[in-house]
């Protein structure tokens, strides 16, 4: 991003500026909410007009229909199979609903909900003359930021990220008694590109920091990602997506069949796993490279980093059936060792302790053109 990447120290890389010198530090002022990242690696799609919420309702897996204005959710939009097809960060301002999808994952999306469209009254457009800005809230990183994020209605365009706890209709598969994502107040400002320009040209270089210090921190909190975690096979249940992207207990939507039958009869064949890798070497794994049970390959990494407490940690796609125990991750510069905390247990699914789902809730009474293959 043009002024970011004029403050001293920063280095590009494929997705935006990497970091800025020193990216242990940059995480450490990142958590403590004293820092900004330019999120170059995102784009933003605006859905306007008077049906804009019902629209996205019927079509995607978050109850939308009643968002107030400043309110943020996060949708997925799956397929037939109930695989993840796309997804999405949600805020909506009272004119209109704004999406911030991964770069890469952009423009399909708004080529799918033109093609839904057919006569709702509602618009889309890819905004990419927007700029993106990341912060952690409590900080003074969060008040700079909202300072420039007023909407065209007058509502900060500034995305609350729901994953801090289980949003209304969701469902947590992990077990764990304190959840990591409890910790990431995660905070996604929407703003104009020439005013993030103007704030990136008076902020110190301790003031910013790079992609390499948010994706370690969202894979400290366990956060699944489009980009990383989802590949062709990918169901919301085996990542925890359900916990914040999925409402159970909303009307139709393309997809839910099979993610009633998962979460109520099944189990996902699929499970995320954090691991904790050993340091004693300088080699990373990367993403897609194995993982072994002994001789048995269980699985692949999807996001690797190097936290500033945690050390270098990852997360893995892994057979429902991977041993909980440690693992190794085979890598071109040979095997790491690595311990296994459990996310998604194997046995998520059929076990989840809620009331049991109708086949299909509200079922229309013909079939209804915007939930076709």
């Amino acid at each position: 991003m043009a002024g970011f990447a004029d403050i001293a120290g920063a280095v590009a890389g494929e997705a935006g500026i990497a970091h800025f010198g020193d990216a242990f530090r940059e995480q450490r002022r990142l958590a403590a909410g004293d820092a900004i990242v330019p999120l170059d690696d995102r784009t933003v799609i605006e859905v306007a007009g008077p049906e804009r919420l019902s629209w996205l309702d019927s079509i995607t897996s978050q109850a939308l229909g009643r968002l107030t204005p400043g309110e943020s959710t996060e949708l997925l939009v799956l397929d037939p199979q109930g695989r993840v097809e796309h997804a999405a960060g949600v805020v909506d301002d009272g004119a209109s609903t704004w999406l911030i999808a991964d770069a890469g994952d952009a423009d399909a999306l708004a080529t799918w909900l033109q093609r839904m469209k057919f006569r709702t009254q509602a618009t889309v457009e890819v905004r990419p003359e927007l700029a993106l800005l990341g912060v952690v809230d409590g900080g003074a990183a969060a008040q700079r930021v909202l300072s420039i994020a007023s909407g065209p209605a007058g509502v900060p365009l500034l995305w609350v990220d729901p994953w801090q706890s289980v949003s209304a209709g969701g469902h947590q598969y992990s077990e764990v008694p304190s959840h990591p994502g409890a910790d990431l107040a995660w905070r996604v400002a929407i703003v104009a590109r020439e005013d993030a320009e103007a704030l990136a040209a008076i902020l110190q270089p301790d003031e910013v920091a790079g992609l390499l210090a948010a994706e370690a921190l969202r894979i400290a909190a366990w956060r699944p990602r489009w980009s990383a975690e989802v590949d062709e096979r990918s169901l919301p249940h085996e990542t925890d997506w359900i916990r914040t992207a999925v409402h159970l207990n909303k009307g139709c939507y393309r997809g839910q069949e099979t993610v009633a039958k998962v979460h109520n009869l099944g189990h996902p064949p699929r499970r995320l796993a954090a691991l904790h890798l050993d340091g004693s070497d300088a080699v990373l794994p990367a993403a897609g490279d194995p993982v072994f049970a002994g001789d048995d390959e269980v699985g692949r990494i999807t996001s690797v980093a190097r936290h500033h407490e945690d050390g270098p940690i990852a997360l893995a796609i892994l057979s429902r059936r991977a041993p909980v125990g440690d693992l190794v991750v085979r890598t071109e510069g040979g095997d790491i060792a690595a311990a296994q905390q459990v996310i998604v247990p194997g046995d998520a699914g059929a076990t989840a302790d809620i009331p049991r789902l109708t086949r299909l809730s509200r079922r229309p009474s013909a079939p209804d053109p915007r939930n076709a293959g």
